[in-house]
């Protein structure tokens, strides 16, 4: 993969005009362009060039001819005033916003449209996907683990779609967790049509991106296409359900290509929706019953970002500080996480059954419901047997 410069600030009208009708040259593809870029460094050089020297780097006569002749640039101005419409955003391979995992695939978008918070796509991200037709199994499990995933810090993706991928956004959005959409047409263009409340609180909750230039269909063809998106950007992909040859395993087989992380679900052996997430197993995906079982696979680093992150959040407010003055209010679950705290050791695991014992007057589910705040934020850690011990 070409090594560029990175770009500092917003792009001018004219050097946005100049990236749209590089993207709307046709008959020349990402890889072409990619060498193109690396060879004259920008859109504005290449549009300067001979045909004769856009055939020396590896254009053919007529691609040569097609890029050459401008024409591009009347798309070009029409997606632009697109984007001042719709109020999109244009995020090049040269952005330093361009996600850094994306631009290491074999074959990355030169452009995003995004839609929402394009901070986003720097952050910790996890896929999640599968089938269009779950069963209640399915989509009981994605809402489960993509809003365990969303509480953990990390943020979700998914491609909008029906069925896994719809689950998977609106356990997240539940949450008050981050999502990303990536769409397999323009981001001004709803599909389905019965997601429009979900599309409008991700654009305004969270991101919606796409390669395909505004006013793009959803044709069938776009969704492989956009699937090494999905996986490009994250730092794994949970397959929950899906056939054999499903958009889901595509993804799958997209993630192992790009060096991901694969994770999958098992399910009934008796149902078809289960022959994709059960092969990956057979074939060395790591089983997930719970979010840990990705949090666990997940590099250190990010582990530890996730861990101060959780620290950040409301329901840590009552715990990291010093015990409050006598008579100050708090609410019971964070003064029982307090204690908690305070009662476990990094390096002694302590049984749950010993737990109940030294915190009197205390019920079991509401010690079993402050040891979970507690192990979602990182904090602490469950150990075979219901022992637990302190993280730091």
């Amino acid at each position: 993969m070409p090594v560029f410069a990175l770009a500092q600030g917003a792009l001018t009208q004219e050097e946005t005009l100049h990236w749209l009708a590089l993207r709307m040259v046709p008959g020349v593809g990402t890889l072409s362009t990619l060498r193109l870029l690396e060879r004259f460094k920008s859109p504005s050089a290449i549009f300067r060039a001979s045909p004769s020297e856009l055939e020396a780097a590896g254009l053919s006569p007529a691609q040569a001819r097609n890029l050459a002749s401008g024409y591009s640039f009347d798309d070009a101005v029409e997606q632009q005033q697109k984007l001042l419409d719709v109020g999109a955003q244009l995020i090049t391979i040269h952005d330093a916003c361009y996600p850094q995992r994306l631009r290491e695939i074999f074959d990355p978008p030169l452009l995003l449209f995004g839609v929402g918070r394009t901070e986003l796509l720097s952050t910790a991200a996890i896929a999640v996907v599968g089938t269009r037709r779950p069963t209640p199994y399915g989509l009981a499990a994605t809402e489960r683990l993509s809003a365990d995933l969303a509480k953990a810090g990390l943020t979700v993706i998914s491609g909008m779609a029906r069925g896994i991928d719809t689950a998977a956004h609106r356990a997240t959005l539940a949450e008050d967790g981050d999502t990303v959409a990536v769409l397999g047409c323009g981001v001004d263009v709803l599909y389905p049509v019965e997601n429009r409340k979900l599309y409008e609180e991700i654009g305004r909750r969270g991101l919606l991106i796409s390669e395909f230039p505004l006013g793009a269909p959803a044709y069938p063809q776009n969704f492989p296409i956009r699937n090494r998106i999905v996986s490009g950007v994250s730092l794994g992909v949970v397959i929950v359900e899906g056939a054999q040859h499903s958009g889901s395993a595509i993804t799958a087989k997209l993630a192992m290509d790009q060096g991901r992380e694969v994770f999958a679900v098992p399910g009934n052996i008796t149902s078809k929706m289960s022959w994709g997430p059960n092969l990956l197993i057979k074939q060395g995906a790591k089983l997930v019953q719970e979010w840990t079982d990705v949090t666990n696979e997940l590099p250190a680093a990010v582990r530890r970002d996730l861990v101060l992150k959780a620290q950040q959040k409301v329901l840590l407010d009552g715990i990291s500080p010093p015990d409050p003055a006598p008579g100050t209010a708090e609410e019971p679950l964070k003064a029982l996480a307090r204690r908690l705290l305070n009662s476990l050791q990094v390096d002694v695991p302590q049984q749950l059954d010993k737990l109940l014992e030294s915190f009197e007057g205390v019920s079991s589910s509401e010690l079993i419901g402050a040891l979970f705040d507690l192990e979602m934020s990182g904090l602490v850690r469950q150990l075979p047997g219901k022992n637990f011990v302190k993280v730091w």
